[in-house]
């Protein structure tokens, strides 16, 4: 739960707008990088594709890198030589600035994965299968073992992303990007959003929710609307991402997950 479908009704007025605030988690998610209360950096381009909102993500990424080189040394550098610090931790931010990001589409990443368990004998917990939702081994391997850099999956199956995605010709898939960065994994989830009203409240019907639920979000398409896109940043992987951190727990003053929201 956050405000990102709420934001588009401002989008539609001011054209680029974004939303900062606690994002809520259902799952039962016990791990290093999941909490069931968090903070989301979520913008809502209008006049935009994929493309364009793969685009600001990156770019909006890498500007959080280099603020973070530029003003924060001294902390970085604490990071790194503490006794429980990641090694090398500068090089691999600095890594992040100096490449472009490898982009490929969700099927050609499955094909990738199931060679690396058939030819070069890679184990994995789960097989990769077209169709599943990609664990964060999966992810990791793509950007730490196979490219070493962050890597942008495109055009997800439909059935593992939300409604509102903008359904592909091949009515397969979603134009849904996940930008999977070392150490984390997903980082940013973005899509171009759908605004075909019919096609919308087919795809409320296939994810078993009633278009009645959301009829104010139908109602902005109804007289006509624009491509619009957008994507949402967890604030507190980035701030993992950036310390080199274990632990999500430590990255938030008063860390909520399923069993524990003692403050």
């Amino acid at each position: 739960v956050s405000g990102q479908l709420n934001v588009e009704t401002h989008a539609c007025a001011l054209s680029d707008v974004y939303t900062f605030g606690p994002t809520f988690r259902a799952e039962n998610s016990h791990t290093g990088r999941h909490l069931a209360e968090f903070w989301m950096i979520e913008p809502e381009i209008c006049f935009a594709d994929l493309t364009d909102d793969i685009n600001l993500a990156e770019d909006y990424l890498k500007y959080c890198v280099k603020f973070a080189l530029e003003r924060c040394a001294d902390d970085l550098e604490f990071f790194e030589n503490s006794p429980h610090g990641e090694i090398g931790l500068r090089d691999r931010l600095k890594n992040v600035l100096d490449n472009p990001f490898v982009r490929l589409t969700y099927t050609e990443a499955i094909e990738i994965l199931q060679k690396a368990v058939t030819e070069y004998g890679v184990k994995f917990e789960e097989d990769p299968v077209w169709g599943m939702d990609l664990p964060s081994e999966h992810e990791r391997y793509l950007c730490e073992k196979v490219y070493k850099k962050p890597v942008v999956l495109t055009d997800y199956p439909k059935d593992i992303k939300a409604f509102y995605m903008k359904l592909n010709d091949d009515q397969k898939t979603v134009a849904a990007a996940d930008i999977l960065v070392p150490k984390i994994g997903e980082i940013i989830g973005g899509s171009q959003r759908e605004h075909r009203m019919d096609v919308l409240k087919q795809r409320c019907i296939e994810m078993n929710l009633d278009p009645r639920q959301v009829w104010w979000y139908l109602d902005l398409r109804r007289y006509g609307t624009v491509p619009h896109a957008g994507f949402g940043l967890g604030f507190e992987r980035l701030i993992l991402f950036i310390t080199g951190l274990q632990n999500i727990r430590d990255v938030i003053p008063f860390p909520r997950y399923p069993q524990n929201a003692e403050f």
